[in-house]
């Protein structure tokens, strides 16, 4: 649908588009669907630990401008070297990934990367209102992390269990990047990997249209204020839809898209 919409605003003016359907049968004809198949599962969480466990903040919230709601989570990207960890940090309001580490071990130090690239995108007064979310691994309830987040005034959240749908944003970002580019790449290195990912989030912050921010890019949407207008079509259960909005989730298009269950067809 993405795919759609962007191949649209380059022939509008030709009047030679098809329609939506007809545009995925012609990709499946000619061999442009590819099919995602699961991929072996690294444990990225550890909350089995003695460091203090911050409550969920965001719950019921939904944010009305960048930089009020980062969400941080670490996913696993398997090259052939070895496994490496992505860190990322992405804003709530806009989608945008504003910090983002490589690293060959789950260390704190990596999330600590992407926490201060993206604390360099901000100035203290920005910091001060703004809430960081995470799951409650050991990573993010470190000395070192909390310490960093406390330094700059800025107010601690996490899950409360392991549903994803706590920190959906942030899981749906690492489902985005993995699904639409990873699962299809061979990477060869760790170093390979990191110059993949420089271009992958380039693109995903300047030129993949998100149904939760209106179709537009995470880097437009990263300039505005007031509720985002999501262009989704609802097709979940209206329970799902009420349990979704009791865990104050605010992206509900991830149904069915958490990295456990990436398996679909999509267009290239």
């Amino acid at each position: 649908m993405k795919l759609y919409i962007i191949i649209s605003t380059l022939f509008k003016e030709t009047g030679c588009m098809p329609g939506r359907d007809a545009f995925i049968e012609i990709l499946r004809k000619n061999g442009l669907m590819v099919h995602i198949r699961r991929r072996r599962r690294y444990k990225t969480t550890d909350s089995n630990h003695h460091y203090r466990k911050y409550p969920n903040l965001i719950k019921d919230v939904v944010p009305h401008r960048p930089n009020e709601i980062w969400v941080s989570d670490i996913t696993y990207i398997e090259t052939e070297e070895g496994v490496c960890y992505l860190s990322l940090i992405t804003d709530a309001y806009s989608h945008k990934i504003v910090g983002w580490a490589l690293g060959p071990t789950l260390e704190t130090i990596y999330p600590l990367e992407a926490l201060r690239m993206a604390l360099a995108t901000i100035d203290e007064e920005t910091a001060h209102r703004l809430i960081h979310h995470s799951d409650r691994g050991c990573q993010y309830c470190s000395d070192a992390y909390v310490s960093e987040l406390k330094s700059h005034g800025i107010s601690i959240s996490m899950t409360q269990s392991g549903d994803p749908l706590e920190n959906a944003i942030a899981e749906r970002a690492n489902g985005i990047l993995k699904g639409e580019w990873l699962y299809k790449m061979t990477i060869p290195t760790r170093a390979d990997c990191k110059v993949e990912l420089t271009r992958i989030i380039d693109f995903y912050n300047t030129q993949r249209p998100h149904m939760s921010i209106g179709w537009q890019t995470p880097g437009q949407a990263h300039s505005q204020y007031g509720e985002q207008q999501r262009r989704w079509k609802n097709y979940y259960h209206p329970t799902a839809i009420q349990n979704t909005q009791q865990l104050g989730v605010y992206a509900p298009e991830l149904s069915g898209l958490t990295e456990e269950t990436l398996e679909e067809e999509v267009a290239v």
